[in-house]
């Protein structure tokens, strides 16, 4: 009896640490974005763990809705050039026909400095949806990060 009351503890303690329950990226991996959605309070977050770029999004505290570990090869940047009035990075993570663009920017320009940041949802290309951040929630560690480059 004993065994088994040892290995349901073992799977329960298992799949707490492995990220099954939402979480500041751990594990030694790094947050490369992270905020909380404008309109539903859902937490968006990138982080990188060398091998694997991981998204999630859901309920902070909760089991994400949506997590993938997404191959450090298939995942994407766009970085910006210094030139142009906007200030902006972008991470792109595929799942099969969709791809989670998590992006940030800045208009340098105005006195304001609104961040803007969220996620787009695109399927084969198509924008499905947007989701905003709160500005005062965006964590974000994009500039400089080492992916490949979007291709333009």
């Amino acid at each position: 009896m004993k065994p088994t009351i040892i290995t349901i503890a073992t799977v329960l303690l298992g799949a707490g640490l492995s990220g099954t329950a939402f979480a500041k990226c751990e594990g030694g991996s790094e947050t490369l974005f992270s905020c909380i959605a404008q309109k539903n309070g859902k937490q968006i977050e990138v982080c990188d763990a060398d091998a694997t770029i991981n998204y999630s999004f859901g309920k902070p505290g909760k089991k994400p809705e949506l997590a993938i570990a997404a191959k450090r090869d298939d995942v994407t940047s766009w970085q910006w050039n210094g030139i142009g009035r906007y200030m902006s990075y972008t991470v792109n993570i595929p799942n099969g026909d969709y791809l989670y663009r998590v992006f940030w920017g800045v208009d340098r320009l105005t006195d304001e400095h609104e961040v803007e940041a969220g996620v787009h949802v695109e399927k084969k290309g198509d924008l499905l949806a947007t989701v905003y951040c709160k500005p005062d929630t965006v964590e974000q560690n994009l500039e400089g990060v080492d992916l490949k480059p979007e291709e333009e």
